[in-house]
């Protein structure tokens, strides 16, 4: 499913103009995006938690060379699913 799948399916489901659901779908993922730049949680109860890992630096390996790099310190989202989620996609 891609992001115009899923504004249809919004539409479908709520009555709301396909416009309206994109702009409602755009607000959500600009919530979401926002909060994890000002390092906060979204939890969404029984769907899942986004939230903003650090990775450490580290070395790597240049796959092409084999030469020996840094990895930049950097963060990163992630996503853990809810109960529900989980329970849903098991069965």
């Amino acid at each position: 499913m891609n992001k115009t799948d899923l504004v249809n399916y919004i539409a479908e489901d709520t009555g709301l103009t396909k416009v309206d659901a994109t702009k409602a779908l755009t607000a959500f993922l600009t919530a979401v995006k926002e909060a994890l730049e000002k390092g906060e949680d979204v939890t969404l109860i029984g769907f899942g938690t986004f939230t903003v890992s650090e990775r450490k630096q580290r070395e790597g390996r240049n796959p092409r060379t084999g030469k020996k790099i840094k990895i930049k310190a950097c963060k990163v989202p992630k996503f853990r699913a809810g109960k529900s989620l989980k329970e849903a996609v098991a069965a």
